[in-house]
């Protein structure tokens, strides 16, 4: 069937206009978001851990591709990519249904020659295979291109406007589109879009970084508590700390020991409470005050 091609925004647009796309298409490309120097930093920092990494155990995870997490951990500059402006906006505006979204996993893939395309799926099948409701989005993915992405060397591959279709449906690689980018661009596609790696048949490994957020009341797929070692976390900015998983996901949601704020066991020194937005604070309010009149009723 005959795909539409996916939209192309440039990098000086806003959230809002990302998420505006989202929710037509499923997905969007942001091109030329990050500089050349920027990216030869995030080179240096990931490609020891890639290098030490094993290929995929299976046909899904790609027997010739390299999936390297833990990148909170391991990378300043993956730190400074999870906390970008343009990812963070977006997810406030395309996730505002919830009181507040979390990281949900941080991982370089990298695709090496040869690489057959990946099975079309939807990320949010990662939940158990939930059937959530049509229209309503549980992730936010985004996709950093470290090498240009092309048809040839395996770019992501995405059916637009499949966040609307049925659910567990089955598609082949011809029903997709390739997600063509430059170096340094940036694809954001939600949980609920039809999509797969592509196939690799250059002889040249297509690398890219895919940093997901989701709704906080629901488990992340990278452990962050564990990936990120607590010497490690109590270095980080708190609005990283709180983004990874350190706050609650909603009103009775997370807390620790006698009702504790999480932020609290990693520093303790601060005040509890902080980091969440002021609607994300009315939010929980709301809930308290829905769970009180319901315990009346």
């Amino acid at each position: 069937m005959e795909q539409e091609k996916l939209q192309h925004l440039p990098a000086s647009c806003s959230g809002d206009e990302v998420a505006a796309v989202l929710r037509a298409d499923g997905a969007v490309i942001v091109d030329s978001v990050i500089a050349p120097g920027y990216l030869d930093e995030l080179n240096a920092e990931l490609t020891p851990w890639v290098d030490q990494t094993s290929p995929g155990p299976d046909s899904f995870s790609g027997k010739n591709t390299r999936r390297t997490g833990a990148l909170v951990a391991r990378s300043q500059k993956c730190r400074e990519l999870v906390m970008h402006p343009l990812a963070l906006g977006t997810c406030k505006k395309f996730l505002a249904h919830a009181t507040s979204f979390q990281l949900h996993l941080t991982q370089v893939i990298a695709i090496g020659p040869g690489e057959p395309a990946q099975a079309i799926h939807r990320d949010q099948w990662a939940f158990d295979f939930f059937r959530f409701p049509r229209g309503f989005e549980v992730q936010c993915n985004t996709i950093w291109a470290m090498t240009d992405f092309t048809e040839l060397n395996g770019a992501t591959r995405v059916i637009p406007g499949s966040n609307r279709f049925d659910d567990k449906l089955r598609f082949k690689e011809e029903d997709t589109v390739a997600g063509e980018m430059t170096k340094g661009s940036v694809l954001f596609y939600s949980g609920s879009v039809y999509h797969g790696g592509g196939a690799n048949r250059s002889a040249d490994t297509r690398v890219g970084i895919n940093i997901t957020y989701n709704l906080s009341w629901l488990r992340q797929e990278e452990n962050q508590y564990l990936a990120v070692p607590l010497e490690v976390a109590r270095t980080l900015p708190v609005e990283l700390l709180r983004l990874m998983g350190y706050q609650r996901g909603a009103y009775a949601l997370g807390y620790v020991g006698d009702l504790l704020d999480p932020i609290q066991i990693v520093r303790p020194d601060l005040p509890a409470g902080i980091g969440l937005s002021q609607d994300g604070r009315e939010k929980l309010r709301q809930s308290g005050r829905e769970l009180r009149s319901s315990a009346k009723s």
